[in-house]
């Protein structure tokens, strides 16, 4: 079974690599070009993560994008200014291209976020990761244990990984245990897990399944030549685009 699996994954990866799940255009890289290495960049991938729950992530990414590039709106990218700013200006400014689509409860989501950077991390979030070293666990625990209601959706299971996978992509950053990042449990990721059989029609319906998800590919993974992070990805766009038929020839080529 287990060997099954790792079968699917391989064809999966392989066809992912290799343009054929599409995705050639992930969310995320509706940006705006910045610096890789420069706060402004982190800040960007960091403040609309908070607000990416149940909605498409390209529109998301896409309205952060166009705040970001009007001058009247892009103030809202560095917490500084956003705190001295009033309530409704920067309610306007979210809800102008709609990153925000719940007017009240994510401006404060948003604030919160703002408050937090600039109290612990002088609203610079690259010195989270230099605080503790690049160390996901690190990071992680201090995000989703310790200091849970100061990062509100952040510190949450599916999106502090992907948030974490994101800055990892988008940015210079290089982790330390990098295979103690998970995939990030999202709607596409439980969904493609299921479909390769790695959990069951009942796991499926559990309330905990996000958490079912990421043990049961942290166990599969173990002593092998994946981490859990490489195939978040190709998951998401499998089901995404309709779970396309895993194509054994791509085995063939590598």
């Amino acid at each position: 079974m287990q060997e099954e699996i790792l079968k699917k994954v391989d064809i999966l990866y392989l066809m992912w690599k290799r343009g054929k799940l599409g995705g050639e255009f992930m969310p995320e890289d509706a940006n705006p070009h910045l610096e890789k290495s420069s706060r402004e960049n982190y800040l960007y991938f960091t403040l609309p993560m908070a607000l990416n729950y149940q909605r498409n992530s390209y529109t998301l990414w896409e309205s952060a994008n166009k705040t970001y590039l009007d001058e009247e709106t892009n103030f809202v990218f560095n917490p500084q200014i956003c705190l001295e700013k009033s309530f409704t200006e920067v309610q306007y400014a979210l809800t102008k291209y709609k990153v925000a689509l719940q007017k009240q409860k994510q401006t404060e989501i948003w604030l919160t976020l703002c408050k937090t950077l600039v109290e612990l991390f002088n609203g610079d979030v690259r010195n989270l990761f230099n605080i503790f070293g690049n160390d996901v666990n690190k990071i992680k625990d201090f995000i989703q244990k310790e200091n849970k209601k100061r990062f509100p959706y952040l510190s949450g299971t599916k999106i502090c990984n992907y948030w974490l996978y994101v800055i990892w992509q988008y940015t210079d950053r290089k982790y330390k245990n990098l295979e103690d990042l998970t995939v990030a449990p999202d709607t596409h990721v439980i969904k493609a897990t299921h479909r390769l059989g790695l959990i069951n029609d009942k796991e499926l319906e559990k309330a905990d399944v996000q958490l079912i998800v990421i043990d049961k590919w942290n166990k599969l993974f173990k002593g092998t030549k994946y981490k859990p992070i490489d195939i978040h990805t190709a998951l998401w766009l499998w089901s995404r685009n309709g779970f396309i038929d895993l194509d054994e020839s791509v085995l063939e080529n590598n």
